[in-house]
Parts: structure tokens; sequence; C-alpha cells
């Protein structure tokens, strides 16, 4: 009996190590080795989660141009989105574009990028993964960004993990994030692993030492990211009424974001309005010349903005391939054109006019009207957009909470560079000195031997052309139309006026400081009530201060 028991004993053990045996060929058998992405089509068609898992990590390894139709991320996306489907009786493997699956689907073949139109739902089948191959999709698919040799994708990904980690993506990218050189991904990948930490609620407070939680708390405060500031939020909604100390440094690091973001909209506020400033600038400067020295008020000057606009969409349209050359090319083109047809006008009309302001102000009324039709008869009523360059898109990254346009801030440098340059020619030229003594004192300049009719139509030119530049400047933020300079004559006035006529210091401070008012105004009252409250404000100011923040000297002073 003894040894009938011994035998059967030996039998069972027997039976369980060929169960293991068994059981160990079988997943090896699962996980066999795939080295060609038609083993892992036929792998993701079957029905082995194993052979699946090895399916996924040979296609995060492979390159997207083997064999492979769709990329390796689109299939990894796919598989997530139920977009990668399998033919249930020839087995193969089909992409799916644009899901659900219908009837008259397009499906994409992985391998040979066949197509083929649905015709009967039920012929395929979406490929199946479960909890642990969508873990090892989502940790392929973040580790595959945030490995590149490129800063910038590698940036990209780390900000796009903030508020997408889970329990089995941590470990992975805090081993990363350990790893990394940039300090900007470094910084993304904190800002997802403090995320993690603190909108898990208890869960994760459970699981994590005090200490970690108030750092990460403190981390999401100063990051100054709006994701976190959205995780400490939700982390207040969700903590524990009696866990005092976490409510504490929620509400504190809540109330230090809210500080930031008030410092940063105040500066935003700044940059817009030092920004529509220097536009004002550009469009008033060259109508601070021309009134200036001369006493003339052109109502046509803003006709001469938009002869500098369409002027950069014509060079546009001849070198709709170089955007940014055709830019910088009609900057002096602009120049050219516009100061051109000023001298056209002052040489046609407005010398007859000197000493007759009223008229003048008519006569050039009556050209803009003629220089707006010219231009709908030649390039139509209709809006033309100008492309703005590559350089000069996209924001300016001061600080996480803190970006800028880089177009507006290419227009400010521009808008400083050419009022250094005019100030260059009107203090260091023989045109600048011919022009200062004419605005100070014609008669007595006229004695000296300076030509005024000469100097008059130079001045006129100039101040033109200026305003050529200032549409170049403008078409970047506007569209270029017929009526385009009718928006800014009224403002131009204003900053010539408020600055201290024929002043180009003036007319600097007065544009930059008319644009602050402007846009700190616009948030409470809106912008048509803004314009008319900073109109209300030049009228009272010119009654106290009737020659502006700068007065002129000479001739004008004394005409006044």
């Amino acid at each position: 009996m003894q040894r009938l028991t011994a035998t059967m004993n030996r039998l069972l053990w027997l039976c369980r190590l060929l169960v293991v045996m068994s059981g160990v060929l079988i997943t090896a058998q699962a996980n066999a080795d795939i080295s060609e992405m038609s083993q892992a089509a036929s792998a993701l068609a079957g029905k082995s989660f194993g052979d699946k898992e090895a399916a996924i990590a040979f296609i995060a390894t492979a390159e997207s141009s083997e064999q492979v139709t769709v990329s390796n991320i689109q299939l990894l996306e796919g598989l997530l989105n139920k977009q990668v489907v399998y033919d249930k009786k020839a087995r193969s493997v089909w992409y799916l574009a644009e899901p659900p699956l219908a009837k008259g689907s397009e499906l994409t073949n992985i391998l040979s990028g066949d197509t083929v139109t649905v015709e009967k739902k039920r012929q395929y089948r979406a490929v199946t993964i479960n909890n642990s191959i969508r873990s090892q999709i989502k940790t392929v698919m973040a580790t595959a960004a945030l490995s590149s040799a490129d800063a910038e994708t590698r940036q990209t990904a780390a900000r796009r993990m903030i508020g997408e980690l889970d329990a089995s993506l941590l470990p992975a990218i805090v081993s990363i994030r350990d790893d990394e050189s940039d300090t900007v991904t470094k910084k993304y990948l904190s800002t997802a692993i403090s995320v993690y930490s603190v909108t898990e609620g208890s869960e994760a407070t459970q699981t994590m030492e005090a200490k970690q939680t108030m750092e990460a708390i403190t981390f999401l405060s100063s990051v100054g990211l709006p994701e976190a500031f959205d995780a400490l939020q939700a982390a207040r909604a969700k903590v524990q009424s009696d866990d005092v100390e976490t409510i504490t440094a929620l509400d504190k690091a809540i109330a230090e974001y809210e500080q930031s973001q008030r410092v940063v909209n105040a500066a935003q506020t700044l940059y817009f309005g030092l920004s529509l400033g220097s536009v004002l600038v550009l469009a008033g400067i060259g109508l601070a010349i021309t009134f200036g020295v001369m006493g003339v008020i052109n109502m046509a000057h803003g006709e001469l903005i938009m002869i500098g606009a369409y002027t950069t969409y014509v060079l546009q349209q001849l070198f709709p391939a170089q955007t940014g050359m055709a830019l910088l090319l009609s900057i002096p083109c602009a120049f050219v054109v516009s100061g051109l047809v000023g001298m056209a006008i002052e040489r046609s009309v407005i010398r007859h006019l000197y000493g007759r302001p009223l008229e003048t102000l008519l006569a050039t009324f009556g050209i803009s009207l003629i220089l707006q039709q010219a231009v709908r008869s030649i390039f139509s009523p209709l809006n033309r957009s100008v492309s703005t360059p590559d350089f000069m898109s996209g924001m300016i990254e001061v600080t996480p909470m803190l970006e800028l346009t880089a177009s507006r801030m290419y227009i400010m440098v521009f808008c400083l560079m050419v009022f250094f340059a005019l100030l260059f020619i009107l203090k260091r030229t023989p045109l600048g000195l011919q022009v200062r003594a004419v605005s100070q004192n014609r008669a007595m300049a006229r004695a000296m031997g300076v030509r005024s009719e000469w100097v008059d139509m130079a001045t006129f030119g100039l101040g033109s052309g200026i305003a050529g530049v200032a549409g170049v400047a403008l078409s970047q933020l506007t569209n270029v139309g017929p009526n385009m300079g009718q928006a800014y004559i009224i403002d131009s006035f204003m900053v010539v006026v408020f600055g201290g006529v024929g002043n180009l210091w003036g007319t600097l401070a007065a544009g930059l400081s008319l644009g602050v008012f402007n846009k700190v105004l616009e948030p409470w009252a809106g912008a048509v009530l803004a314009k008319i409250l900073v109109l209300v404000f030049i009228i009272l100011f010119i009654q106290k201060r009737p020659k502006g923040l700068f007065p002129q000297r000479g001739r004008m002073a004394e005409d006044n």
C-alpha cells in the first residue's frame, strides 16, 4: 500500500511538471521573436495577448519606412482608438483613418498600402487589446517622443504628458525626468509628475509621504503653467476637510498663482499697449513732419499708408514663395512709391495752397477719395491678405505664463528703427538742417539761400515715404483694403496734436502713451468707449496745454 501511494505521488509530481513545462512552452511560443512587420501583423490579428505585446514591442522599435505604409505612431494610436482592424477570413490587418467602422469606410492595408471600401461591416473586427497592452502602448508612445534627439520634440511631448500620466507610466516618466538634460523638458516632466501627485486626491497622498505632497504643491504654485493651476484647483475640490495642512498649502499655492497671473496680465496689457502705440507712432510720424514744417493738414495721409500696404501686397504676389524677402524689399519700395506720390501731390496741388489751411484740408480730402477709387479700380474693392513670414510668426515665451506675439515685437523694433533713422536724417544731414531752418523761421532761411520750395517738396516726400513704410508694418496686422487708411488718419492727428506739432520725440511719447492708455481702458470700457475716452482726454488736455506735450519752437510757435 505504501509503494502504491509512493507511485501515485511520483505520477502526480510528473503530471505537475508536464503542466509547468507545457505552460513554459506555450508562453515561449506566445512571446515568439517577431522580427518583421508581417509577423507583427499576424500577431495583431491573432488571439494571443502575449504575441500582441511582442508585436507592439517590435512596432515601437522598427523604422517607420520598413514595409509599413502607416506610421508606427499611427498604428499605436489606432490600437488605442480601435482604428486597427483585421479581416476575419484573410487575417490581414487594416488601418481605419476615420472611425467608426461602417459600410463605405476606407481601409488601408498596413503592409501593402492597398485601400479597400468596406462592403460588409461584419467582415472586419477591431484588434482587441487588454489593459496591460494599453499601458504598454502609452508607455511606448511617451518614451518614444521623449527619447528624440530634437529638444523641441521632447519639450512638446513632455508638455503633452501633463494631466495624462497614470500609475503605469509614472515610473518610466520619473526615470526619463532624472536623465533629462534639457531644463525645459525636465520642468514639464516634473510638472506632469506633480500634477499626477496632487490630482489623484486621497489615493495619491496615502501612497506618498506628506513632505513629497507639499513639495509637489509648492512646485505647481511656482511653475506658472495653466495646467498646474487647474490641477491645484481640482485637488482643492477633492481634498478632505480634515486635512488642514494640505488645504492650507493648496490655498496658498492658488493665491500665489493668481497673484502671478495678475502681474502677467498687467505685463500683457503694457505689451499690447506699446505695440498699438508703435503702430500709432508709425502712422503719425510722417504727418508730424509735413504738418510741423509746412503747416499742411494732409487728409490724404491715410491713403499714403494704404499705398505702402498695397506695395507690400504686390511684392508678395511677385515672390509668392519668398514672403520674408518680399517683406524686406517692400520697405524701400513702399518708401519710394509713397514718397513719389506725396511729392506729386505737393507739386501739383499743395504748393498753390500754402497759407490757406482750410483749402489744403479740403483739397487733400478730395485727393484721398481719388486715391481710394484708383485702388478700387486697380485691385478691386475686396480686402487683400498679406502673408506673415515664418520668422515673424508664433509666440515668444518670456515665462510659462507670459507669451508675447512675435509679429508685434518686430513692429515695435521696426518703429524704433524708423524713428531713429528719421531723427538721424533731421539732425545729421544737410536736408535735416534745411528742414529745421525752414520750420523755425522760413523767411530767415530763404534769406540765407535755402530754397524753401525744394525743402517743402522733399519734406512732403519724406513724410509720405514714412507713411508708406508704416503701411508695410500695418499689412502684418490687418487686411489691406482701400479704406484701411481712414482707420488711422484720426489717430495720426491725435498723436501729432497731443505730442506737439512737428516734434518727433513728442510724437513718440504721445503715440506710446495713447496706445497704453487705450489698452488699459479696453478691458472695462470696451474698444469703442475706450477710443471715445481717449479723444475726450486729448480735448481736455489741449484745452489746458494747446501746444501739446513738447511744443514746437520757431515759426509755428510764433504763428500760434
